[in-house]
């Protein structure tokens, strides 16, 4: 019988294993996320962007965002597909999500772009 250290209940355990917890907060917006973020990770990031549609408005919305590393195993890949919506259901306040693989998917320009479409009515004149 093998031992709880053997290699095969180690990787069986690996698999199934609940490894969601909070990494951490910050007030720092995008940038402050894409720096948490581990390429060897799967990871769920929520951010508050905030942008101007004018001079005299501002808009708060939330964004959440699905982060898969380059170099993230495949089966911690795969299940991904399945967490997330969970994860949505948690953070249903969202007007978008960020499917990332790569940090400068983060852009905020671009982000800040698909809030826009996302919020509905554009008072802007098509500017933004």
């Amino acid at each position: 019988m093998s031992g709880l250290n053997a290699p095969e209940i180690l990787a069986a355990y690996d698999a199934v294993r609940s490894d969601k917890d909070e990494r951490g907060t910050g007030t720092g917006g995008l940038s402050e996320l894409a720096a948490q973020l581990d390429d060897a990770q799967a990871q769920y990031g929520y951010v508050r962007v905030e942008y101007a549609n004018d001079t005299e408005s501002k808009r708060v919305k939330f964004a959440l965002v699905v982060w898969i590393g380059d170099n993230t195993k495949v089966m911690r890949k795969a299940r991904v597909g399945f967490e997330t919506g969970a994860v949505r259901t948690v953070l249903a306040h969202h007007s978008i999500q960020v499917d990332a693989r790569d940090k400068s998917d983060l852009d905020e320009k671009e982000i800040v772009l698909r809030l826009r479409r996302a919020g509905g009515a554009d008072y802007n004149g098509g500017r933004g």
